[in-house]
Parts: C-alpha cells; structure tokens; sequence
C-alpha cells in the first residue's frame, strides 16, 4: 500500500495529539548527533561468552538485510540485544518511485524474545505527517504477534475499528506515549492497515522544530502492544554513527519476557554493516 495512503490519518491528527498531550513535566529530548551522541555501552558484546546469531538474509538495494540477536551464553543463553543489520551496500540502489517498500525478516533460529518477527520498510520519500517525517527513511518494526496477525489487520475486517479502539490502558503504557487520535475522533481513524494504532513521545524533537533523524515508536492492537518500532533516516545512518538512547517503557507487560529499555543505532567497521536495534533487553517480571 503506498505510503500516502497507510499514513494519511495521522496528518490531521498528530498536532492535536500534541496539544492534548503536552504538558510542563514532559521536556523534549535532544535530537541524535553522531558527533555528541552517547556511546552505546558494548560491554561483552563481542567478548567470549557472547554470541551474535544471523537470521536469513534478503536482498534490499544493492546488498542485504537481517535480523540478528546476541545472546549472553554465560547467563542461559539471555538475549541482550535484538536487531536488523543492513550491509554496506544495502542503502544503495534502493527505489526511488514514491511508496513504501515492505520487507518481511524472519528472526534467527534462537532469540529467546517476545518478538516473532520483523519487517523492515523503505520510504524513500518518506511519510506523513509531512514535513516531520518526509525525508528518506526506514521503519525498523520488531512484532510480538503473528504475520499472520498483523496481516489481518484490515479495515476490510468487520472488528477493525473495535479492534483498534481497544488501546493499552494503565500500567501498560510507557511514559510520555500517547496515541494518534484525530481531534474529536477515534484511534481507529489513524489506524494504519496491516500495522495499527501508533503511538508516539511528545517529547520527540521533530514534534519541536527539530529535524527528524531517529526515534522511537510503540504500536497496539487489540488491548496490548504489538509491534516496537526504530524510525531512523538514511542520512542518519549513512554518518555511521555510534547511537544509544535509553526509551520510556511500561510498569506492566502482558506476558513475562525479555524487553527493550533503549535503542540503539550503529556502524559496524569490520562487518562493513550498520545495525538498528531494541538494547538493554532485560527480564520481566
């Protein structure tokens, strides 16, 4: 489904999301800067008694893409980090003809998550709202429900505005994250079809004046959340950056697992691959 039409709902809704949600507590947060950005914290990463395991890869551009977990063997096999890795030569030779392009990614054999699996989408004229996000991109979306799930989510589906309505209450629910409402609407009237309900932090710096170079999305359907999503321009990675930042997380999952508490964005020199990926995985409960 071409861009335009996935993400329309949400030019008429995002600014009124924002004016309800805003409030003096919730400060914005500096935008990623290759240069002044954190490092991401390695430690064991690439030490012996950790493992980095590869799922199948796929060809995007002129080189490939695919998912990768490192796993702690010396603490049972405990996932530290789930990821997409794009080579070199993957964010060249891409498609330029407005749209989106959807790549389904399986996760490798062993990553011991609540995620299923990932789907990687290139927009390289990016989406709406216009102007926030409409520099050439990529979604990095990590799913804890099925493909077959998330395909059904469609408004074809006779439950689908229930469905969508059905938000994460409470508990669940990150700090600073609020859903893309319309003003005087539903969350079923920004849902996007075969994703959901996308909820953003209204301390986001490209809600602030700021242009967009990475953040981080949450997305629910049905009651719970369903898929963790990395939003990160080609530009972006292209500096080869060294990228960590720490994100808002629930007090309550709906199923005990491993889950992320940042993301981070990063090149790697000696594979020649940058990597986007959910970091800190830690244990609940």
């Amino acid at each position: 489904m071409p861009a335009a039409r996935r993400y329309a709902p949400l030019v008429a809704c995002i600014l009124a999301a924002l004016t309800a949600a805003c409030a003096p507590d919730a400060p914005t947060i500096a935008n990623p800067d290759p240069a002044s950005a954190p490092a991401p914290n390695r430690a064991g990463y690439e030490q012996p008694g950790v493992h980095r395991q590869y799922g199948t890869p796929q060809k995007i551009g002129d080189g490939m893409a695919r998912t990768y977990v490192v796993l702690d063997v010396k603490s049972a096999q405990a996932p530290l980090e789930l990821g997409i890795a794009l080579s070199e030569k993957a964010l060249t030779g891409l498609p330029s003809a407005e749209g989106e392009y959807s790549f389904i990614l399986p996760l490798p054999q062993h990553a011991p998550t609540p995620y299923r699996f990932a789907e990687l989408d290139w927009n390289p004229h990016g989406h709406p709202p216009v102007g926030i996000y409409s520099l050439p991109h990529f979604d990095f979306h990590f799913y804890t429900i099925s493909l077959q799930e998330r395909n059904a989510i469609l408004p074809s589906d006779p439950n689908f505005a229930a469905e969508a309505n059905n938000v994460p209450t409470g508990a669940f629910v990150p700090p600073f994250y609020v859903p893309l409402v319309p003003p005087g609407g539903q969350p079923a009237d920004a849902a996007v079809p075969q994703m959901g309900v996308h909820w953003f932090d209204v301390r986001a710096p490209e809600f602030h004046g700021e242009t967009f170079t990475s953040t981080f999305i949450y997305g629910s359907w049905n009651g719970r959340f369903t898929f963790y999503e990395p939003m990160v321009t080609r530009e972006f990675l292209q500096s080869k950056p060294e990228f960590a930042a720490p994100i808002p997380f629930p007090q309550s999952y709906p199923a005990p697992g491993y889950y992320p508490t940042s993301y981070r964005v990063t090149y790697d020199a000696q594979a020649k691959e940058y990597r986007v990926a959910l970091a800190g995985l830690t244990a609940w409960p």
